[in-house]
């Protein structure tokens, strides 16, 4: 009974740690509705892989206690009450086989008892008949009255001693079998009983042990399976996952150009009737410049501050004219851009905490990066894709459904499935709108990257183009709020500056371009154009999905770089990008 209380308390240890394990695994485990989202890097794989094998581990501790509780504590519960039953019954006999023993002792107690009052009045019959038979004064009558009283008395006293002898006999020989025969076999049998409740012990003690030792390669198939799963752990393949997961798309900042600030020296020596602007009123408050960025933090510490378009001779640029002097041309959209950009002040360097928060998600994603807009897309129109599959296995198995109604009409009304196949008919037409929809888009991100790539090597081949401008659509920035979408915006005061700059020229043209598609240009700074009008590009597209154009009566603006079909002169002197 001890040892099976010692079995049921392990068993609730292992039901309990079973438990314990199996709700661990359950609160590590992902969430199903999130799964999918997850990136499936190698670690955390292997750390699904170690919790499943957790969950088979606590399996087995499960088959261990009901093991456990089946072979050995029900075991030992029925044995115990069937050694209960048989000890009862041999202490039972004992008491028997005792009270025999103890009955023997009164009969023949009670015959002695009997046989020793019989001898005494034996001997006073005789005593009695002696002293009449010597008294002469008595007569012969009494003494042969007291003759026959001896006699009786003496035949009495020999019976009783015969029975006395026959019971102490019988009694001898019943104490004889009961401490030699009787008792004997009730101890044998109790020490057989016992001698079998020791190997049902040691049987129980064999099979506790077999209950855990038929689960020891089920538990080292477990422990082999987290031992893989940590060899599986891949950490180049995690690193090649997170840059396929945040990869942003956007090039890198190129090299800022020399700024030559004794160009106005030379320019006064040379020239002294020209003078230069005044630019005390357009001096640029450092402060300002970082606006909004200050106190954001990029990955590796605080962001590096955007640089501000100064205003030095790579603001302004110069033209020739016929006997090789030069003379400064000012330009009114460079200075009101700087201000712009001023006044924004948004970071260029997008982190990954920006990255990985995301913010409102608009329907085009294009408040992701390009190459991770590029992905979304990709996704989307996989599962449009999907859909209108489904759709279009539902419209044929209406359709033929409708066929087997017109044939057999008593299996159905074809008219009920119309307003079924009219439904599945409506989602497709939807579903293909949004297909088009979404791959003009990606055709448009697509053509983005390719557009980059081309301007990168030309840029490199012609040192034409200056990275770091802000973008006239926006840019990426670490707060979603702060993204820009449309064409660039005018200045609030677009005349503070008309009386410095009145008789600035137009800026040369670096190519052509002609329009693939129409485009209204309703917002303030676009230009609006025909389908196959010719234009003059005077600012290429900085990857913002916009580019400068002009008409030929000098109009200019910012129109789709996706509407236009783009022609670069690649000897082409004068273009002018803003830092």
């Amino acid at each position: 009974e001890k040892y099976a209380k010692f079995v049921k308390e392990r068993i609730e240890i292992e039901q309990n740690y079973a438990k314990q394990l199996r709700n661990l695994v359950k609160k590590y485990c992902p969430k199903r509705s999130a799964k999918d989202e997850e990136p499936r890097f190698t670690s955390c794989i292997a750390f699904f892989n170690i919790l499943n094998e957790l969950n088979d581990y606590a399996g087995q501790r499960e088959v261990v206690a009901e093991e456990m509780g089946h072979r050995v504590y029900g075991e030992l519960m029925r044995y115990s009450h069937d050694l209960k039953t048989e000890r009862k019954m041999h202490l039972q006999e004992g008491r028997k086989a005792q009270q025999y023993l103890d009955m023997c002792w009164k009969q023949m107690d009670n015959s002695k008892k009997k046989f020793e009052r019989e001898c005494r009045e034996a001997e006073k019959a005789q005593q009695s008949y002696e002293r009449l038979d010597n008294d002469t004064n008595a007569t012969k009558a009494d003494v042969e009255k007291a003759k026959q009283q001896l006699n009786l008395r003496t035949h009495m006293a020999d019976e009783n001693k015969n029975e006395y002898a026959a019971q102490l006999q019988n009694f001898n020989g019943e104490q004889h079998k009961h401490y030699y025969i009787v008792i004997p076999q009730i101890y044998k049998q109790l020490q057989e009983m016992d001698e079998r409740r020791t190997i049902k012990l040691s049987e129980c003690y064999k099979g506790f042990a077999d209950s855990e030792r038929k689960v020891i390669p089920i538990i080292s198939k477990c422990l082999e399976g987290m031992i893989l799963a940590a060899k599986s752990v891949d950490e180049h393949r995690d690193s090649q996952l997170v840059i396929d997961c945040f990869k942003s798309g956007f090039e890198p900042p190129g090299d800022f150009p020399f700024e030559d600030y004794s160009q106005n020296i030379y320019r006064t020596i040379s020239d002294g009737t020209i003078s230069t602007p005044k630019q005390e009123g357009m001096r640029i408050d450092s402060k300002t410049t970082v606006g909004k960025a200050k106190g954001k933090l990029w990955l590796f510490g605080k962001k590096p501050k955007p640089q501000s378009p100064p205003l030095t001779p790579t603001s302004l640029y110069t033209s020739s004219t016929p006997n090789g002097s030069q003379y400064p041309i000012f330009s009114i959209e460079p200075v009101h851009y700087c201000m712009s950009d001023i006044k924004t002040g948004k970071p260029r360097i997008p982190s990954f905490r920006s990255l990985k928060r995301g913010g409102p998600a608009l329907e085009d994603f294009s408040h992701l990066p390009p190459e991770q807009r590029r992905k979304k897309l990709q996704q989307r129109i996989d599962e449009l894709n999907r859909e209108l599959q489904k759709e279009t296995d539902q419209k044929d198995a209406l359709i033929k459904m409708r066929d087997v109604y017109e044939k057999n009409p008593q299996m159905g009304d074809p008219s009920s499935l119309q307003p079924k196949l009219a439904e599945t008919m409506s989602n497709m037409d939807r579903l293909r709108m949004e297909i088009h929809k979404n791959e003009a888009w990606l055709s448009e991100v697509e053509g983005k990257v390719a557009a980059r790539t081309d301007r990168r090597h030309s840029s490199d081949i012609n040192h034409l183009v200056t990275q770091g401008r802000e973008s006239p659509e926006g840019s990426y920035t670490d707060d979603a709020n702060q993204e820009v979408r449309g064409p660039p915006q005018q200045h609030a005061h677009p005349n503070e500056f008309d009386d410095e700059f009145e008789d600035d020229d137009p800026l040369p043209a670096i190519g052509h371009c002609k329009a693939i598609y129409p485009f209204d240009g309703h917002n303030e700074g676009t230009l609006a154009m025909k389908e196959g009008e010719i234009l003059y590009i005077i600012e290429e597209d900085k990857g913002d999905g916009w580019t400068r154009a002009r008409r030929q009566n000098g109009e200019e603006g910012y129109v789709p770089t996706s509407y236009i079909d783009v022609t670069l002169e690649k000897n082409s002197k004068g273009a002018v990008t803003y830092i």
